[in-house]
């Protein structure tokens, strides 16, 4: 989460202090308004301020913040809005944060203001989002993850877009890779206020790179991730270099020493999943998956003949992996609850489930066939708006880390745990066991056998005297 612009914190912190609020609240306000500029970034809102308002609140309140909590966001957002500037003084949005901290619930219906915003796409691109996506974008939806390849009010930047789109999509990497290259391109657009990609030079990126830094403060790997997505912006799109790169200001990565569960820590986590969500986190710690990975497997991709499952990683390289046979009965028993609601839905006249690139049309019956169908489906058919086809889904990701990161609170645990945690776990508790680096390196899916080295920080050194502090002697 980014910091707060100083431009903004100032003003911000005149408000408090012209409205009397404590200084001890001052840090609370200050994360209400935190949450807000990146929930603001993060989903597409309307224009009102109230809406606004009404929307986070509502987002708080199913993220189970408490009531008070909920009726000091919205006063500090109130707060927010009176630090900005307006073009337009209409009586819409007068009063907004006191009457939501008044009713903790909806605001009135107001007329639609424009403010002060920072520049982004305006009107949606839905081919766009199904050619990358296999999606139509349902209307009405607040969240949209590729908003970066919408519209903007620069054709020239749109048409630079259009333009990465397409070379990524030729180089076939991943959705996520051209989600994240897109993201920082509109951010470096906005940085630069919309300047004619053909004036850029190597002196803007330094700019920019430095503005992530210094003004920013983000971490190093995201300054790095930002600096190889203008890199791909200049060599692949505007055929230009930076030239040597020695002025141009890189992030020196930081050591980082993977998070590790215990046997008995991830059993305490699991204990506190419902199905479906208990069966993905076992195949993430005992098959060292990747979240993604693991939503995305296929019937078919089980072979209980040969006890290995086969994993479609990163740049679509397949890997196998032992199945454990601990959680056998229970992939098998997940397999019956896929068949029924596939007999169920070929009943029900469904279009199939999701295939990617041209596999349809290279096997046109396969998105209705039951090797085909998701291990993990959603719950629900997704409306194809062109079609009218109804076709599922797999499990979302953000589905699992919601139910992991509620059964982790409830385990107590003193660990930040995330999905990856247990691939992390995954790999060490075999390093612990004496396996050879390189098979756990073929396990993974690691291409170079230093990524996997990592986790050799992970376990303790045996040796004649084991590692003490002097104040233990």
């Amino acid at each position: 989460m980014l910091p707060i612009p100083n431009d903004i914190a100032s003003a911000f912190e005149a408000v408090l202090k012209k409205r009397a609020i404590p200084v001890s609240r001052h840090a609370d306000y200050n994360k209400w308004l935190r949450y807000f500029l990146d929930f603001r970034n993060k989903y597409t809102l309307p224009d009102s301020r109230s809406e606004q308002v009404r929307l986070f609140v509502q987002k708080l309140r199913d993220r189970k913040q408490t009531t008070d909590q909920q009726k000091q966001a919205a006063y500090a957002l109130s707060l927010f809005f009176e630090s900005m500037p307006r073009k337009n003084n209409g009586p819409g949005n007068q009063q907004v944060g006191q009457s939501l901290v008044s009713s903790g619930q909806k605001s009135p219906s107001v007329a639609p203001q424009k403010e002060e915003l920072p520049p982004l796409p305006l009107s949606s691109n839905a081919g766009q989002e199904r050619a990358v996506t296999g999606k139509t974008p349902q209307s009405g939806s607040r969240y949209n993850e590729w908003r970066c390849l919408e519209r903007s009010g620069s054709p020239e930047w749109d048409g630079i877009i259009d333009l990465l789109a397409a070379e990524i999509k030729t180089r076939h990497y991943s959705r996520k890779t051209l989600k994240t290259y897109a993201d920082w391109v509109r951010k470096f657009q906005s940085y630069l206020k919309n300047k004619p990609p053909a004036n850029l030079s190597a002196a803007d990126v330094k700019a920019y790179l430095t503005y992530l830094a210094v003004n920013c403060k983000v971490a190093a790997s995201t300054q790095n991730q930002a600096f190889n997505a203008v890199l791909f912006l200049y060599r692949h799109i505007l055929k230009k270099d930076f030239g040597h790169h020695t002025d141009i200001p890189r992030a020196k990565k930081s050591t980082y020493i993977p998070v590790v569960l215990s046997r008995k820590e991830i059993e305490a986590v699991i204990k506190h999943l419902r199905p479906p969500y208990d069966l993905v986190v076992k195949l993430l710690y005992g098959c060292g998956l990747r979240l993604f990975e693991s939503v995305k497997l296929r019937v078919k991709d089980f072979n209980f003949d040969a006890g290995i499952l086969t994993v479609r990683g990163k740049g679509n390289k397949s890997r196998t992996v032992p199945i454990p046979q601990r959680i056998a009965p229970e992939i098998e028993k997940q397999l019956d609850v896929v068949r029924k609601k596939h007999d169920q839905d070929c009943g029900a006249g469904f279009a199939g489930v999701f295939m990617e690139d041209q596999l349809e049309k290279k096997y046109p019956n396969a998105a209705k066939e039951f090797v085909w169908q998701w291990f993990l489906p959603q719950e629900s058919l997704t409306a194809i708006g062109e079609t009218k086809e109804r076709r599922r889904y797999h499990l979302h990701e953000t589905h699992v880390q919601e139910a992991l990161h509620e059964a982790v609170r409830r385990a107590k645990l003193t660990k930040r745990v995330t999905s990856h945690t247990f691939r992390h776990s995954f790999a060490t508790h075999l390093l612990q066991a004496n396996y050879d680096i390189r098979t756990i390196q073929e396990m993974l899916g690691h291409s170079d056998v230093r990524t996997t080295m990592i986790y050799t920080h992970c376990v303790p050194s045996r040796t004649v005297k084991d590692k003490k502090s002097p104040l233990d002697f």
